[in-house]
């Protein structure tokens, strides 16, 4: 498996007990190669911290890195709970991550193609130039922005146009495994599709395993058929998105099954 959890739990640091609560709790779930599962849910669900777990992003002891505290989680079949910097760190190289409005984070000093090209020379300063530029060309061209882009600073583009360097650099080391949180938050609707579409076509083509989160049922049909739904920190409802909402036995999934029924009513 890619992703493995069991029973995971997970919550924030913190000084008081009020605000030390579980953020995700005892949840099981499965990533195959090559395989993607939409996690749907409302704010505060869990959706957001169950990625940055299953993005290595977990136990790095700052205010906004969830603590593991119960169960395990295997991601390329490696145990992340009580991993080590190094290792951590070495794994990492097959996980793409693509934070909440990763476009908005990109390095303002640097080009559009020196963003992309930033997590091959953070591994290796001496890779060669010429081959470092041909694979962020190739990304570029793939996330469908002109190669006179590269040459541009992110200021110089558009928030949509931000967010596709962001998936480009995500990519750029060819992970095995891409959670991608979020990505059309923030982003103009007119051109939400497109974004994911762009996703959704680099899986295909390049046959990695994804993890997307998104808060919004509609866009969970566009990128994958499999969905985890999120509510209090938990899974409610896992499997198949149709089969999920024929046979929902929690509230939540029950009135999301009802809101869709009422989005794809006949006018």
């Amino acid at each position: 498996m890619t992703v493995r959890a069991r029973d995971l739990s997970l919550r924030y640091p913190s000084d008081n007990p009020e605000t030390r609560s579980i953020a995700v709790a005892g949840v099981d779930l499965d990533i195959a190669p090559g395989e993607v599962l939409a996690v749907v849910g409302e704010t505060g669900s869990g959706k957001s911290t169950l990625a940055k777990a299953i993005a290595l992003e977990a136990d790095r002891g700052s205010s906004d890195s969830p603590t593991i505290t119960g169960g395990t989680l295997e991601v390329l079949g490696t145990a992340v709970r009580g991993i080590g910097r190094r290792q951590r760190d070495r794994l990492a190289l097959g996980v793409g991550y693509l934070r909440q409005e990763a476009g908005d984070h990109l390095e303002p000093r640097l080009t559009v193609g020196e963003n992309v090209a930033e997590p091959i020379f953070s591994r290796d300063r001496k890779f060669d130039q010429d081959e470092a530029g041909q694979a962020v060309a190739t990304l570029i061209d793939a996330v469908r922005l002109p190669l006179a882009t590269m040459n541009k600073y992110p200021h110089e583009l558009s928030k949509g146009q931000r967010q596709r360097v962001a998936i480009a650099k995500s990519l750029i080391l060819e992970p095995q495994l891409v959670v991608a949180d979020d990505p059309t938050a923030g982003i103009d609707v007119t051109v939400r599709s497109a974004i994911l579409d762009t996703i959704v076509d680099l899986q295909r083509q390049r046959s990695f395993a994804a993890l997307i989160v998104t808060a919004d049922l509609g866009e969970v049909r566009r990128v994958s058929n499999r969905v985890a739904v999120m509510h209090r920190g938990g899974i409610v409802g896992i499997g198949d998105l149709e089969s999920v909402l024929a046979d929902a036995h929690h509230p939540y999934v029950k009135g999301l099954a009802e809101s869709l029924s009422y989005l794809e009513e006949p006018v």
